[in-house]
C-alpha cells in the first residue's frame, strides 16, 4: 500500500455524492498543503458544503477516497475528531449559559484544563463577555464563541463553513483578525468556503473555485487573477481591477454571489 503524502492535509481522489437526482459533486481531485490556508469560492449549490461535509467526515462518498492527515475516517474516525476544529454557519448553543460556562463545557469533552479556556478567551476577544448569558450576545459575538470552541483542541486542521455569512462588515473583520493571528502563531490548515471575495483575498493562500460540483479553476490569487508577484490584495477595491468574481463571470456567465 502507497504511504500516505505527510505534507498534504487533504487529499481528495476521484469524489462523487449524489443526492437523489442531484450530483453535488462531480467527481473532483483536490489536494490540501499543510499550514496552507484554503478558500472554496463558488455560488449556491456549487458543491462547496457537500465536499466539506465528506473532509468532515458527516458525510460518505459515493465513489472515491477522502484521506485528511494521511487517515481514512472509515479507518481513524476517533482520531480525527481529536485533530479538527468545526466552525458552521450558525452554532446553537444553550441560552442560559455564559461565555465561560459555555467554553468550559466544550473543553470538558476534550479533557482540557481551564487555562486552555482562558487562552481560548483571549484569542477571540471576549473576555469582557465572559460572564455574559449567550442569548444576550451580538450574532458576531456569538460566531466569535463558536470559533473559539473550534480551536479549544488546537486542530492541526479547521473547516470553517461561511462562517461570516450574515455578520456585518466589521463583526467579519473581528473573524478574519483572530484567523490572522492563528495563521502568524499555529500551523493549522485552514477550509473555508465562502461568498465573501475579499475573505478570500485577505486569508488564504490558495483559492479553489467551483461550480456546479467541478472544480473549475484554482491556485494562488496571482495566479488566478494574471497578476505578478509584486501585487498585494487590499480590502479597498481599485477600480477597473480584474477580481475573482470577474474571473468567475469569464469562466461561468454568472457571479459568485448568484
Amino acid at each position: 500500500m502507497k504511504a500516505p503524502n505527510q505534507s498534504l492535509a487533504i487529499e481528495v481522489k476521484g469524489v462523487v455524492k449524489s443526492f437523489k437526482t442531484v450530483q453535488a459533486v462531480k467527481g473532483i481531485d483536490l489536494q490540501i498543503q499543510s499550514g496552507h490556508f484554503v478558500a472554496l469560492l463558488g455560488p449556491n449549490g456549487a458543491g462547496k458544503t457537500t465536499l466539506v461535509e465528506m473532509i468532515e467526515g458527516i458525510q460518505k462518498p459515493d465513489s472515491g477516497e477522502i484521506l485528511v492527515l494521511g487517515k481514512s475516517w472509515k479507518h481513524h474516525s476517533a482520531e480525527l475528531h481529536r485533530e479538527i476544529g468545526l466552525c458552521l454557519q450558525e452554532t446553537r448553543f444553550i441560552d442560559k449559559l455564559r461565555v465561560i460556562e459555555t467554553l468550559r463545557l466544550f473543553a470538558g469533552f476534550y479533557g482540557l484544563r481551564n487555562d486552555r479556556v482562558e487562552e481560548v478567551i483571549d484569542l477571540i476577544g471576549l473576555d469582557d463577555k465572559r460572564k455574559a448569558f449567550v442569548v444576550n450576545l451580538s450574532g458576531g459575538q456569538r460566531q466569535r464563541l463558536a470559533l473559539g470552541i473550534s480551536l479549544l483542541n488546537r486542530p492541526r486542521l479547521l473547516l470553517l463553513d461561511e462562517p461570516t455569512t450574515g455578520l456585518d462588515p466589521n463583526a467579519r473583520r473581528e473573524i478574519w483578525v483572530i484567523l490572522q493571528k492563528m495563521k502568524s502563531e499555529l500551523n493549522t490548515t485552514l477550509v473555508l468556503t465562502t461568498h465573501y471575495m475579499e475573505e478570500a483575498e485577505q486569508l488564504c493562500d490558495h483559492i479553489v473555485i467551483m461550480d456546479q460540483g467541478v472544480i473549475l479553476k484554482e491556485g494562488t490569487l496571482n495566479s488566478l487573477l494574471g497578476v505578478g508577484p509584486g501585487y498585494e490584495p487590499t480590502m479597498v477595491t481599485i477600480p477597473f481591477k480584474r477580481t475573482l468574481d470577474d474571473l468567475f463571470t469569464e469562466l461561468t456567465g454568472r457571479h459568485l454571489h448568484e
